[in-house]
């Protein structure tokens, strides 16, 4: 069995601070870890076996399920990425040099733009995504579909609760 570092780092503080309570630490120390391995040893590997950073597969499926004709304006693809324009600005730049998004004049904003998927890009979107659907089902595979089902109500649960960010 693969080591529990969350348990053995609140094993630690309990020794120390024995009367306050870790759980809170311990479950977003394994939430942590989880996404780490996921993203590291699994996601990363995959990615870059297409030619993709992360980043870039993100854009990619983004444009993919938004539907034909699979484009947006690079204000909606930073919205669903939750990451900084310039960085979005950036993952567009590659992916159009790569030739799997071009930058098309926005039809109704003489001063916008939108990124639509190339058929390559569209070609490689398609082929990525059993793939990577497989990799995920890989890896809570070792759970019941009835735990993976509850798990999700339960994570669905939190992140509903969690306080929006001020940044």
């Amino acid at each position: 069995m693969k080591s529990d570092r969350a348990a053995y780092a609140v094993s630690q503080w309990k020794d120390e601070f024995p009367n306050d309570d870790f759980l809170a630490m311990e479950l977003l120390g394994r939430l942590l870890e989880i996404s780490q391995i996921v993203s590291q040893q699994h996601l990363q590997p995959l990615f870059a076996s297409f030619g993709l950073h992360p980043g870039e597969f993100d854009v990619l499926a983004t444009l993919r399920r938004a539907g034909s004709p699979y484009q947006l304006t690079p204000t909606q693809l930073f919205g669903a990425a939750m990451i900084s324009s310039g960085g979005m600005t950036n993952r567009i730049d590659r992916l159009e040099k790569a030739g799997w998004v071009m930058r098309l004049p926005h039809p109704t904003d003489r001063r916008g733009t939108l990124v639509q998927l190339t058929d390559t890009g569209l070609t490689l979107i398609n082929q990525i995504l059993p793939v990577h659907l497989a990799t995920e089902q890989s890896l809570i595979a070792g759970l019941s579909k009835d735990k993976q089902m509850a798990l999700n109500e339960l994570l669905q649960q939190l992140v509903a609760q969690l306080p929006e960010s001020k940044a």
